[in-house]
């Protein structure tokens, strides 16, 4: 028998109605699945002369892989950067709601917190594999508390820290073990950052440049140390201007190591970032675009106060701003 035994005996499962992303358009075609893998119809015909097992109806839906958030900080009223009973059964939660939305992995994100937090939320939000129960949980970014000042946006200053006096050593005092963190935001202007980032992605941690008022020398230089990922492009950052675009100008910069490529955070709500600006940055550096929800605790639950971290925030409508200010 053709194709091997054991795969022209698992069920094939055929999908139609759909609408499926090819070459930048989207058509409407069938798409045919045998044990999680994607089959060449016509294979399956003439080589196997097989059809489908079950046909699943679409309703004239797109059919995409699912959406990998990198940047999510809670939701359903649960918040990622605090301490709770059990945090596992948090992520979960989360992790179960968000397939409903398209998303199967996801990194759960702690905004600047204080050690204590780090400390007793991170050994229990492990990396896992994603399925039926819920997304898969990649490990955890860490969004500060090593950022500016002067561009913390809705992190906390009283928490916010620096490592110029022991470098990786002080970003070990604060969070703990970095066993489950998969993504660290920091600000390259801070002194010290090109050991920390050699430390951080020698350890396999992607470094993330952001909250920051760097300019585009010393965000090359992060590169050139280690440096992937841009977190938010454009938000919390010095704004793009001719003579020196900050951050932003990595996008298209000369100086970028042989084969690096730099991977940009974005915000398409229309509201953090105007939609002209989503296309100059992917106009400029295409391959680069990852877009992120950079989802509150709120997610899900409607107007009203609700808590991100050691804040609280309100929520009216699309926006959502830290109370009081």
């Amino acid at each position: 028998m053709r194709g091997g035994q054991g795969a022209t005996r698992a069920p094939v499962l055929q999908f139609t109605n759909c609408r499926i992303l090819r070459g930048g358009a989207l058509l409407r075609e069938d798409l045919w699945v045998r044990e999680g893998r994607i089959l060449d119809p016509e294979k399956l015909f003439f080589d196997e002369r097989r059809v489908a097992d079950e046909q699943r109806d679409c309703g004239g839906y797109i059919l995409a892989p699912g959406f990998i958030d990198v940047q999510i900080n809670g939701g359903f009223g649960v918040d990622f950067s605090k301490i709770t009973e059990n945090v596992g059964s948090g992520v979960a939660l989360v992790a179960q709601r968000i397939l409903s939305h398209g998303v199967t992995s996801f990194c759960p994100t702690l905004v600047t917190s204080p050690p204590e937090i780090y400390h007793k939320v991170l050994p229990q939000i492990p990396v896992k594999s994603g399925g039926p129960h819920g997304a898969g949980v990649l490990g955890v970014h860490l969004e500060g508390p090593f950022i500016s000042q002067e561009k913390r946006g809705a992190h906390p200053e009283a928490h916010l820290r620096s490592f110029e006096a022991h470098a990786f050593h002080d970003v070990l005092a604060t969070y703990g073990p970095l066993d489950n963190v998969r993504i660290v935001t920091l600000a390259p202007e801070l002194g010290r950052s090109h050991e920390v980032i050699q430390a951080l992605t020698a350890q396999g941690i992607c470094v993330s440049l952001g909250h920051s008022v760097a300019d585009l020398q010393a965000a090359e230089e992060a590169v050139q140390s280690g440096a992937t990922f841009i977190t938010h492009l454009f938000n919390a950052m010095l704004p793009f201007h001719h003579r020196d675009p900050g951050i932003v100008g990595l996008l298209t910069s000369d100086r970028l190591p042989p084969g690096r490529c730099i991977f940009y955070g974005m915000i398409a709500d229309g509201i953090h970032t105007n939609p002209a600006a989503l296309r100059i940055a992917y106009r400029a550096h295409p391959h680069g675009l990852v877009l992120v929800t950079d989802a509150v605790p709120a997610l899900g639950l409607g107007n009203g106060r609700h808590t991100l971290g050691q804040q609280d925030v309100e929520v009216d409508g699309l926006t959502a701003y830290v109370a009081g200010e």
